[in-house]
């Protein structure tokens, strides 16, 4: 059965036509079925077969493999190990800050990644949960999942398709395929077409495709393809082996953490063979090697930067997103190209009419005035239609075409009353073939109202309503066919309307959409969302670029980019086809100049992200359908839609819009470049307070004294210095973070002086801290006293420098007032740092001794005396910048 089946059915590449060139009779054939469906036998045969319509979901990560991941961290390891070490040592109290250390940034890190996989679990919905088939001869309603091939599925207006069909019979069937093609019109379906070979997926008017919906009409279809072997498990395919890529974030603290690592084990073993060299015991040596890796290791620096992305995440959400992957909220902040999908995401995935003509005049929707004539237009729109009203929250059903035309005319023409005045008596319902739809309304005085193509329509016309009718002249017809084009190059979808009354109801069509009067023309489109016009601005103020990438039209494409302001004098759009023809070289030599892409296929929106990433550039990719879940995947961030996106789409984004709103995009960059800069200045904090940790500590060593235990350190790397870091994550952003360029993805940590910066305040709070313990050694002889001080020194000095790092040129009072999260940080971290000293069990734990109040003084005006010191260096910089300004501007001005 399995070997009869596979030849039957098989894949497209094993058949000598595809589905879309068979006619239903070759196809039912092929399938060995009828237009009755399959026996139950022969169905349940299928089914052991073919296994369950259903799409092969990826592994989902579990919740042990969350936990495991938060430990793919050299410097995790790293720091893991001299924990390790400090057990064998006996230094217990050692080993169990750092293990708990490890353990909370476990903890911090598992927890998010859950809460955003539940966030999304929340959002599911089911697709097309149950159909209905002809299984027998006689119609059933059975599960989706249960339906094979040689199926035969009936269709009608809100159903979901269940596989993918060729179709066998339909009338006035219209699919939407957006999910699919990308295109927002729904595709109206012919049963009898047969078709070329190379027809591309959104003109395959004689199939219907898994995932799509029918918005009209009604009809049949034989399954051919199901599960993974449809358009969407195709896909779900590429999906499946697309490689997840790091995101920039990821890289730079992954570089870090190596480079860090590597500097550890290094400084840590010449101090250990420069002791054993002086002829230091190797005991303890290695106590002092393992106080330099917790030195020189910021333990709070992964819990403070995830901190800090969960407390962006926690914002975001509050904004409308959902962050499954913490890093993606930086990603976002060094964004340089944003790819788009149209519908949905850039429009409003809704059609309404947007221009009017009508009086031989063209008017914006919004005002049109009130006249005959368009009184007699509201009453076509209204009557001639198939529209319905939902009786909770009135939502209109129906034809995307037909909801846009009523949502314009109803209030006007106050439909209620009007289908109960014009009852309809008779109708002749759209076909493709006339390319009108006519209705008959009002039995005492009937009349014609008419709806279809402009051309189809016009050409019915002998007379035309200009406040009173009048014969249509040839100039007049001209008129109209000049009005309809230039409505179409705006890129609207344009109808016509007419009308002609009665004297009595009709017993047949014959004749009956001849001498029309003419009314007018109204012109649609899936409009832009209000809000995307302006996001689309900022990304470009910001150095954004946005790209419009599409299934539709490229008329259409082209006229909602210009209206977005994507698509300027000088950038260019094309189409897939025309993308085929471009080698890599030759896209890559373009790419920057292209921003809009119409009439893409799913493989071709993965090579267009590919180009720009190869290019250097760190892409994001918005998008809903299931089309766009392999760009999404291999983009730098994939940006998910929460309402109207497919699951496939979600599953595969690092962040779910929950309100599919482009506008929220705009606001996650903001939100990421402030992250970045915050976290950056995180790193700055903490990696210049280990710096100085770690020269304090290995001059003492060189010079043999033992100024700072391991616990000490940890204490001061986990408390004193965690706290103000995060603070330092609350600053605000500065009003022109959307006015600069994004960063180079490329750039480390250290660019832009901040590697001089940290050896600068590192070497000095290092020297300022030696400096006190060899004066107080010499002023008390007392080494432990002097190693008290060092240590409450070390704490002290790094907070005052927390308030330095806020800014790199600006003074320390700029802003001072509204720091009310540093004023707190530093506050609790004061009062920690201090209490380990004056309280006596607790400095017996961290091996302290109580200090005297000339000593305390001592210590505490040491550390501020950080602050002078870095205000006299930011001051010599500003005086540098200033000049170098005032030299460069008499030559600009010169030339």
């Amino acid at each position: 059965m399995r070997n009869m089946d596979e030849r039957i059915i098989g894949t497209e590449q094993r058949m000598d036509k595809a589905w879309h060139e068979m006619s239903p009779d070759e196809a039912l054939q092929s399938l060995k079925t009828g237009a009755g469906g399959l026996s139950l036998k022969e169905a349940a045969e299928r089914q052991t077969a073919y296994g369950r319509n259903i799409l092969q979901e990826g592994r989902k990560k579990t919740l042990f493999g969350m936990i495991i991941s938060q430990f793919k961290n050299l410097m995790i390891l790293v720091l893991a190990g001299a924990a390790v070490v400090s057990v064998a040592l006996g230094e217990i109290s050692d080993a169990v800050i750092i293990f708990a250390v490890i353990a909370l940034n476990a903890v911090m890190g598992t927890v998010q990644e859950a809460r955003a996989e539940a966030a999304l679990e929340a959002l599911k919905k089911m697709a097309a949960p149950e159909t209905r088939v002809l299984r027998g001869g006689s119609a059933k309603v059975i599960k989706a999942e249960d339906l094979v091939p040689g199926d035969v599925v009936l269709l009608e207006a809100g159903d979901y398709v269940p596989a993918d069909l060729r179709l066998l019979q339909s009338a006035c069937l219209k699919i939407e395929e957006a999910a699919l093609t990308g295109e927002s019109v729904p595709s109206e379906k012919d049963e009898k077409a047969v078709l070329s070979d190379g027809t591309p997926l959104g003109e395959r008017v004689n199939m219907a495709f898994t995932g799509t919906s029918v918005t009209y009409g009604r009809g049949t279809g034989v399954v051919c393809l199901t599960g993974m072997r449809t358009q969407i498990g195709k896909i779900a395919h590429i999906l499946s082996t697309t490689k997840e890529r790091q995101t920039p974030l990821q890289r730079r603290m992954g570089a870090l953490s190596k480079m860090l690592s590597y500097a550890v084990l290094a400084v840590a073993a010449v101090v250990f063979a420069t002791g054993l060299l002086n002829g230091r015991e190797a005991f303890e040596m290695f106590f002092v090697a393992v106080s330099l890796a917790v030195a020189a290791i910021p333990e709070g620096l992964a819990t403070v930067v995830t901190l800090q992305l969960t407390m962006g995440v926690q914002k975001m959400s509050r904004s409308g997103a959902i962050v499954r992957n913490l890093p993606a909220v930086e990603t976002l902040g060094s964004t340089s190209v944003i790819c788009s999908d149209k519908t949905g995401t850039l429009t409003q995935n809704s059609m309404s009419v947007q221009k009017v003509f009508a009086g031989d005049r063209e008017y914006d929707a919004q005002n049109v005035p009130a006249n005959e004539t368009v009184e007699l237009l509201d009453r076509v729109f209204v009557l001639c239609n198939d529209t319905k009203t939902q009786k909770d929250g009135g939502k209109l059903i129906g034809d995307p075409t037909e909801t846009a035309l009523y949502a314009f005319s109803s209030r006007r023409a106050r439909a209620e009353k009007l289908d109960k005045s014009l009852p309809r008596v008779f109708e002749i319902p759209f076909d493709s073939g006339r390319k009108l739809m006519s209705t008959v309304n009002g039995v005492v005085s009937p009349v014609l109202f008419v709806k279809g193509a402009p051309d189809a329509l016009i050409a019915r016309c002998t007379y035309i309503h200009l406040g009173a009718v009048r014969k249509l002249e040839e100039a007049d017809r001209e008129r109209l066919l000049e009005a309809n084009a230039q409505f179409a190059r705006q890129a609207l979808r344009v109808i016509a309307a007419a009308y002609k009354p009665l004297s009595a109801v009709p017993q047949t069509q014959e004749g009956l959409e001849n001498d029309l009067v003419f009314l007018g023309l109204a012109g649609m489109m899936d409009p832009p969302r209000k809000e995307a016009k302006e996001a689309v601005q900022i990304c470009k103020t910001a150095g954004i670029m946005p790209v419009m990438i599409t299934g539709d039209h490229m008329i259409t494409a082209v006229a909602i980019a210009e209206r977005l302001g994507i698509l300027g004098a000088d950038d260019t759009a094309v189409t897939g086809t025309e993308l085929d023809a471009m080698d890599d070289t030759a896209l890559g030599q373009t790419i920057d100049r292209i921003r809009v892409y119409a009439r893409v296929a799913p493989e071709h929106k993965v090579r267009i992200v590919s180009a720009f990433r190869s290019r250097g550039h760190v892409v994001a990719m918005t998008g809903d359908g299931v089309n766009d879940a392999p760009a999404l995947k291999s983009a730098d961030i994939g940006v998910g839609m929460g309402l109207t996106g497919t699951e496939v789409s979600k599953n595969a984004s690092d962040m779910v819009l929950t309100d599919d709103n482009f506008a929220t995009i705009v606001s996650a960059v903001r939100e990421g470049r402030r992250i970045f800069r915050n976290i950056k200045k995180a790193v700055q904090f903490l990696l210049s307070a280990n710096l100085s940790e770690v020269i304090t500590l290995f001059v003492g060593t060189l010079m043999g004294y033992t100024i700072l235990y391991p616990v000490q350190i940890l204490w001061v790397n986990l408390v004193t210095d965690t706290f103000p870091a995060l603070a330092l994550g609350m600053e605000k952003a500065p009003p022109d973070i959307m006015q600069r360029k994004p960063r180079d993805a490329k750039q480390g940590f250290f660019a832009k002086g901040m590697a001089a910066s940290l050896a600068v305040f590192g070497t000095v709070m290092g020297a300022l801290t030696l400096g006190v313990f060899f004066l107080s050694l010499g002023l008390y002889n007392d080494q432990q006293t002097a190693a008290t001080m060092a240590f409450l020194t070390l704490g002290l000095i790094q907070l005052f420098h927390a308030y330095n790092v806020r800014s790199s040129s600006r003074s320390v009072l700029f802003g001072l007032i509204g720091s009310k999260w540093m004023h707190m940080a530093f506050a609790l971290s004061a009062l920690l740092q201090t209490a380990v000293v004056w309280f006596v069990p607790l400095g017996a734990f961290f091996r302290v001794v109580p200090l005297s109040g000339e000593q305390w003084l001592f210590s505490t005006a040491a550390a501020f005396s950080i602050v002078p010191i870095s205000e006299a260096i930011k001051a010599v910089l500003r005086l540098r910048k200033r000049s170098v300004r005032q030299d460069i501007t008499p030559k600009r001005r010169q030339a």
